[in-house]
């Protein structure tokens, strides 16, 4: 197995791992190793897709989904929004 040594480590970043390891029950550099390992064995990030197209991508290999319209109950017209504010006066 292989030796890495890391240099000029931020404070605040070991804290973190030392924090983090305890949680977990191990020592910091079982830790470091457990992160490392999954971040790189992660798939890439989906840089340059949009958010329907990530949702596509999660829902279509499960054969899609359905979502049922509700009706609409009324018509189309001007509507108070903030219609909060008149409970104020």
């Amino acid at each position: 197995m292989a030796t890495l040594t890391i240099r000029n480590l931020d404070d605040e970043v070991k804290q973190a791992l030392r924090e983090r390891a305890a949680r977990h029950g191990v020592s910091m550099e079982e830790e470091a190793r457990v992160l490392l390992r999954q971040l790189v064995q992660a798939p890439p990030p989906a840089q340059g897709k949009s958010a329907y197209q990530r949702i596509r991508d999660l829902v279509e290999p499960l054969g899609g989904i359905e979502l049922e319209i509700p009706p609409r109950t009324e018509k189309a017209g001007e509507r108070k929004v903030f219609d909060w504010l008149d409970d104020e006066e």
